[in-house]
């Protein structure tokens, strides 16, 4: 189950979703979600668009395990949950060029991250997920996070290239965090040291 909330683009960062930049395509997707797919009216996440309708590639997660020893991704609710970013599904050729720029056939982490929302009874969505594919069936819970709508509202408010120049993590950050749960929901990170990547590998390439 996602344990942890991410509140500001720092603790995005630190994440790691939709890191490197390229090959990976979730910073990006995210950047569209929330400026151009959803609106805020008086604290409420609003859709421009009908996830139901299949825009953009928006389509049914089921929310199932695959196997008796895992758990589900989100809490089981009789409400529905919605999918977007696999760029081989219907629809999805009318993102933006920028999400899928770096999209290879061949490159699995090309096509790895997704964003998740829960659609609530009035249309509106009551939370809202970022995540990535483990292997072809399965998500990553340990890299499964809840955006927050004051997250959301920021990104909304930045340029394309102000939010990825935010962003992008120096060689040190390249390996990833370490993460344990914190209060409210956020976490603490501790940065792990790793081999220095090749170059311009932290950076999101901008179209």
């Amino acid at each position: 189950m996602v344990k942890d909330t991410l509140n500001k683009l720092s603790q995005l960062k630190q994440s790691g979703f939709g890191q490197p930049c390229p090959p990976r395509h979730g910073l990006n997707l995210l950047y569209w979600f929330a400026h151009d797919y959803i609106d805020f009216s008086y604290g409420i996440i609003v859709s421009k668009y009908r996830p139901q309708n299949g825009d953009f590639g928006f389509h049914k997660f089921e929310n199932r395990i695959e196997d008796e020893e895992d758990d589900p991704l989100f809490p089981r609710q009789n409400l529905p949950y919605y999918e977007v970013g696999n760029l081989n599904y219907s629809g999805a050729d009318k993102l933006p060029d920028y999400i899928s720029a770096n999209y290879r056939h061949n490159i699995p982490d090309s096509n790895k991250d997704r964003v998740i929302v829960r659609l609530d009874a009035n249309g509106s969505f009551n939370r809202v997920y970022v995540t990535q594919h483990s292997d072809l069936k399965r998500f990553d819970n340990r890299k499964t996070f809840r955006v927050s709508l004051g997250l959301l509202q920021n990104i909304k408010n930045k340029s394309r290239d102000q939010y990825l120049s935010q962003l992008s993590r120096t060689p040190d950050e390249q390996g990833g965090f370490r993460h344990t749960p914190g209060e409210q929901g956020g976490f603490r990170t501790t940065p792990q040291r790793h081999n220095t990547p090749a170059k311009n590998d932290s950076w999101c390439t901008i179209l």
